[in-house]
């Protein structure tokens, strides 16, 4: 994809559209009476924090938000008596 040219004056003007652009993966380079003199360029994924790359695979439809009231405490879980679980885990992993 092409980096779009936008004299100064008219980022000043356009400027969310630009910003819009730029959240849809464009390149902006500014000039300054046709010199260039900076660049609006996106965030990459891996520098987003966790909350934003999760919003955007939703907006993207990857991923599917829960309503908050469908969200259910999971229960305690089962006590075993004398430590049986932890014997048969230790047990299966020794004879992997």
């Amino acid at each position: 994809m092409q980096p779009t040219r936008v004299g100064i004056r008219d980022a000043k003007i356009h400027l969310s559209k630009f910003i819009k652009m730029v959240q849809n993966g464009s390149e902006i380079i500014l000039t300054d009476r046709g010199r260039p003199v900076g660049k609006i360029v996106p965030i990459q994924a891996k520098e987003l924090p966790l909350s934003s790359r999760i919003k955007k695979l939703e907006d993207m439809g990857v991923l599917e938000a829960l309503p908050q009231k469908s969200q259910k405490k999971l229960p305690l879980p089962i006590s075993v008596p004398n430590d049986i679980a932890q014997t048969m885990l230790k047990e299966d992993r020794n004879n992997a």
